[in-house]
């Protein structure tokens, strides 16, 4: 039988296009808004065309030293150059970038997961220290 865990890969975002980038500071104050930007194709391009091309990405925060991570963003593209006239005719394409503000109290991981509608399900991960 499947699981779903099984179906995410992951690999160095630097060398493959799907894996979300997520770019954070290593160590945040404690109670303190802190920005996050996740993109996917941050440095290898990701295609942005009606064929192929991100759907979502969603962003966790699990605190150290719990089970379960807390969602904290979840941002869908649903525009990828489709009109009336065929694939890629239309003028509006959405890239896989985004960037959300949350606070914790405690150190942990931001989790984030990337879908591509040909490669599947894609996962990073940054930990960082709350002082």
């Amino acid at each position: 039988m499947a699981e779903f865990k099984d179906l995410f890969q992951s690999a160095d975002w630097k060398k493959e296009k799907h894996a979300p980038a997520i770019e954070a500071p290593d160590k945040i104050k404690k109670g303190e808004a802190v920005s996050i930007k996740v993109s996917v194709g941050k440095e290898i391009a990701h295609p942005n065309t009606t064929a192929h091309h991100i759907r979502w990405v969603e962003v966790y925060f699990l605190p150290s030293g719990e089970k379960f991570p807390c969602q904290i963003g979840k941002f869908e593209f649903t525009s990828h150059g489709e009109s009336g006239q065929g694939p890629d005719t239309g003028t509006v394409y959405t890239a896989p970038d985004v960037t959300l503000k949350f606070k914790t109290e405690k150190s942990g991981a931001i989790l984030a997961s990337s879908y591509c509608n040909i490669h599947g399900l894609w996962q990073s991960s940054k930990e960082i220290a709350a002082e």
